[in-house]
Formats: C-alpha cells, structure tokens, sequence
C-alpha cells in the first residue's frame, strides 16, 4: 500500500499539479504578470470551486487506492471498477473536479484567457476519455464497467445515485 500511496503522490503532483498549477501560471504570465485576486462575487466563487475540485480530488484518490487497489496513473490503475463516493454521480470526477479547479482559477484573477486555457484541457480530456480510457475500461472490466457506464453520466453529474 505505500508504493500506491507514493507512486499516487508523485503522479498527482506531476499530471494534474502541472494541470492545475504549472501551466495556468504560464497562461497568466503571457498576459504580462501574474494578477492579484481581488474580492469580488466571482473571485468568492471560484475559490469555492478550487476548494470543491481540491476535496474531490483527494476523495477519489482516496476511493482509487482502497476500493479499486490501484493508482490514477494509466500504468498502474485500479484492479476494480471504482464505483462508490463522486463515482456514483459521474464516470470522470477527477477530470470534471480538474476543471472546476481551473474555472475557479480563472474566476480568482478574472482571466479569460485561462478559461480559454481551461475549454483546450477540457476537450483533450474528452478525447482521452473517450479515444482511450473508456475503450480500455471495457476491455479490462467488460460488462461491470458497461453496466457502470449505462448507469452514471459521464461528464455532468446527476444528484442521485446510480439508476
């Protein structure tokens, strides 16, 4: 369980820091500086967003190491369909909480130029969702995941459970 706990630390850091952290940085420092938050309704929300993304994101990695005995990293994933927690709402809530973060983000430093960033991450997740992972899920998991998949949407979470 600690190489998963490490290896998960590591890929978090990597992949969605650079998401979430890196890059937007880069994004804000091509408009000339990186900009103060200043204290407004939407500055409030998206700090409310990136703190929503954040718990979420940690509750799935969480949900990935004890209920599916795996990692986010595509090279070491779950043994298991990981169905419990933001699972239950929607298919991708690590993927949907990333974009939340980066909307938050935007709204903090007022940025349209990082919600344009944020539109380009959104469609290469979709395309990875939907030209690998979901492919890859299936083959892996077969009709449990196909069942998992007729009954949660995959990008706008539903309020109830499963059907």
């Amino acid at each position: 369980m600690l190489r998963l706990v490490a290896e998960t630390a590591l890929h978090t850091v990597l992949l969605p820091g650079t998401i979430v952290v890196l890059l937007p940085a880069l994004v804000l420092s091509s408009e000339g500086a990186l900009r103060r938050p200043a204290v407004s309704a939407p500055a409030l929300l998206g700090a409310l967003l990136i703190a929503l993304g954040l718990a979420v994101v940690a509750w799935c990695t969480r949900d990935f190491l004890v209920r599916g005995r795996g990692t986010p990293n595509p090279l070491d994933p779950p043994k298991a369909v990981v169905t419990t927690g933001p699972y239950r709402r929607v298919r991708n809530p690590m993927y949907v909480s990333v974009a939340a973060i980066l909307v938050g983000e935007a709204l903090v430093v007022g940025s349209l130029r990082l919600l344009g960033y944020t539109a380009v991450v959104v469609l290469g997740f979709h395309l990875f969702v939907v030209g690998y992972e979901e492919r890859t899920l299936r083959r892996r998991f077969g009709a449990s995941y196909d069942a998992y998949r007729a009954a949660v949407p995959r990008w706008l979470p539903r309020l109830s459970g499963p059907r």
